[in-house]
């Protein structure tokens, strides 16, 4: 088992970055990232722009933590087709 570290920088009222130190567990670094992300989100009154997504410095994942979101979004309002 591994530590990464997430770094999210966003817009809300102002640019922010918050980081955190995350166990992965056997689940990708994309997943953890989007928890975050969604934690961050709820504090936020969910009025935060999702700008970076950075992992251990260096490495760029904000198009995989969006396309995740969006994967999710997409199924959680399938879930609730009344058909």
């Amino acid at each position: 088992m591994g530590n990464i570290t997430i770094e999210i920088h966003y817009k809300s009222d102002s640019r922010t970055l918050q980081k955190g130190s995350f166990q992965l567990r056997g689940r990708k670094s994309e997943k953890i990232a989007l928890d975050f992300w969604k934690q961050i989100k709820k504090g936020n009154s969910h009025r935060a722009e999702l700008e970076k997504v950075i992992v251990d410095g260096d490495q760029d994942i904000t198009q995989l933590v969006i396309d995740l979101e969006k994967l999710e979004w997409n199924i959680s309002m399938n879930d609730n087709l009344p058909f």
